[in-house]
């Protein structure tokens, strides 16, 4: 149990006590900050510590933000400081330092808490200070002082607070207007009945596969169900974000599920769609449609986080177009029109549940194509204006992840040895988008057997070396990692469709969901601060090259229906190595305790 020590002589009336025990504190007392020292040394080592003024005057929820949220190791509110374990010894520093600085035998005027934040904040130390907006946290010097805060705590509805602060800043039209209005209070409900963020996370995920079954159906009544309960799912998934932040109540696993299972529930719909298209009357085949939303939608993805990696700590890092935008992301109706226009989540989730309940599974994928296709085109435009007309200088640290994001293999990693220098500039990612085009291309236009491919393979090989060269610090070298995406999830599509068996489309379909797995455990690793995955990993699924290549031979040298069966094999493969590697870093202490907020606009 974490150890909450009330610092100075308790204030008759006060309820900050209680308030600390409601939080889950154990609540000690200390006369002064000797007192506080040997407490503080005697609280468990594995477990959050915080320091409390007695005089303290605010809101729960403010004691909540400042002393609960574990995603920083030091955290403050006016009058409170706590540390997890990992920054223990920092505080049992500062404490020893004001101490023996003579504050040991009577606490002065001012308080503890807050003398001890600015000790940490001499020693450099990273002490998060959460927004309170209208919330109260403070520490009164006298009677009159006390009874204006009690009134200003009086004034402000904290639950009204806390619920609104529950529900994410910026959001899509849809969510904003039609889920979050309502799933807040389901977020309450949840917490009030103990429940995390992780079991609505999976109550989310076993919903949205319900709805890919009644799809598979092929029935009018199954498609039906599977909007409605497509619907359902998105309404679970906004609120496990809600109840994480209503409660805070962040974790390493829970990062992980509601990282990956947006991602998992909706291209499971997909396959959903194709088996009910294919088992309904009409008898349709699909899954290149699936399997090209698929590719779309992952590489609209790969986009946004490429570009925001690029961008994250870049200095200098200002042009006319992001200033345009800015303005038109703050005035008037602009807002919700370049929301919706990207086709977020909410948007996305809301036309597929409509149109599977009203058309069928061949219409619902046309109108994703071309909605997600006119988004994609619409945000990397955008994009590549910004990066051409700002003149950002790009840190070691973006370099490095968008190294990471490229997923080279041992492929290109042996090819850059011999090279002696690559290409600069704007011809970095001419390089990469050549290469990709060329393999897509020879896969498409050449029939099963062909030998074409896997020169085109070979080229890509050279091509993606020649394009990691060089640390990717150019004006358009964000574009590298989703050019590598586009090409091998479009080799994989290109070749399956050739193939023209029972079968190949749906095992293309598997191959790419698990690789698509493992660019996505990537990206929220980069995103938690915490690396991209081990080196051994990616050597041994091959790098991108590598399983290009390796598609582009199997494809010459088998027969169509034992293509089918490699391509099986190799997604069963892929997915099993990729999933044991993200399950064990998730869970692991040292994964990142953060919530994601959702896939970028």
């Amino acid at each position: 149990m974490p150890t909450a020590i009330v610092t100075g002589q308790p204030v008759p009336g006060s309820s900050l006590e209680n308030d600390l025990r409601a939080l889950g504190f154990d609540v000690r007392v200390a006369a002064d900050a000797a007192e506080a020292e040997t407490l503080l040394a005697a609280a468990p080592a594995a477990e959050r510590v915080a320091l409390v003024d007695a005089r303290f005057v605010g809101h729960p929820h403010a004691l909540r933000l400042g002393l609960t949220d574990p995603r920083f190791p030091l955290s403050a509110v006016p009058g409170a400081v706590t540390a997890q374990p990992a920054a223990r010894q920092e505080l049992t520093r500062a404490v020893a330092r004001e101490t023996s600085a003579g504050g040991g035998t009577a606490l002065a005027v001012d308080s503890l808490a807050d003398r001890i934040v600015t000790a940490l904040d001499t020693d450099g130390c990273a002490v998060h200070r959460p927004e309170l907006g209208s919330l109260v946290a403070a520490v009164p010097a006298d009677p009159q002082a006390r009874n204006e805060a009690r009134q200003a705590v009086a004034a402000v509805d904290d639950e009204a607070v806390r619920l609104k602060s529950a529900v994410k800043s910026r959001d899509g039209f849809f969510t904003t207007f039609f889920i979050s209005p309502y799933s807040r209070y389901l977020a309450r409900w949840c917490a009030r009945r103990g429940l995390t963020p992780n079991q609505v996370t999976t109550a989310s995920l076993l919903t949205a596969l319900i709805a890919a079954g009644c799809a598979a159906t092929g029935t009018r009544a199954g498609f039906v169900a599977a909007g409605v309960l497509l619907i359902a799912s998105f309404v679970l998934d906004c609120t496990d974000g809600q109840l994480a932040r209503y409660a805070l109540k962040y974790s390493t696993l829970g990062a992980w599920l509601d990282a990956t299972f947006d991602r998992a529930k909706e291209y499971a719909y997909y396959a959903g769609l194709a088996l009910g298209a294919a088992r309904g009357g009409g008898h349709d085949d699909v899954w290149a449609l699936a399997l090209g939303a698929m590719v779309l939608q992952t590489c609209r993805h790969v986009v946004d986080f490429s570009f925001n990696e690029a961008n994250h700590d870049a200095t200098a890092n200002t042009s006319p177009t992001a200033a345009l935008s800015d303005k038109l992301d703050s005035v008037g109706w602009t807002i919700w029109l370049r929301r919706m226009i990207v086709l977020p989540i909410g948007e996305r989730w809301a036309m597929i549940a409509i149109l599977t309940a009203a058309t069928t599974p061949r219409i619902t994928f046309y109108v994703l194509l071309i909605g997600c296709a006119f988004a994609a085109a619409y945000t990397t435009a955008g994009r590549v204006l910004r990066s051409l007309t700002r003149k950002a200088r790009r840190t070691d640290r973006a370099a490095q992840a968008l190294a990471d994001l490229a997923d080279s293999g041992p492929l290109t990693e042996a090819v850059r040895r011999v090279l002696e220098r690559g290409p600069a500039g704007l011809a970095v990612p001419a390089v990469a988008f050549l290469g990709g085009a060329a393999v897509v291309a020879c896969s498409a236009l050449t029939g099963h057997g062909s030998v074409l491919p896997v020169i085109g393979a070979l080229v890509y090989v050279l091509t993606s070396a020649l394009a990691v060269a060089r640390p990717l610090k150019g004006t358009l070298d964000w574009l590298v990692p989703p050019f590598f995406r586009a090409a091998e999830y479009g080799t994989v599509l290109a070749l399956a469709g050739k193939a023209g068996v029972n079968g190949a489309l749906p095992a293309a379909f598997g191959l790419v969901a698990a690789v698509a797995y493992h660019h996505y455990d990537t990206v929220y690793r980069i995103r938690g601060d915490a690396g991209a995955p081990p080196a051994w990993l990616v050597r041994a699924i091959g790098g991108h090259e590598g399983r290009t290549l390796l598609v582009t031979v199997l494809a010459a040298v088998l027969t169509a229906p034992q293509f089918t069966v490699a391509l099986t094999v190799l997604a069963v493969a892929v997915a099993l190595v990729v999933l044991v590697e993200s399950i064990r870093f998730w869970v692991s202490a040292g994964a990142p305790a953060v919530h994601d907020e959702g896939e970028p606009a």
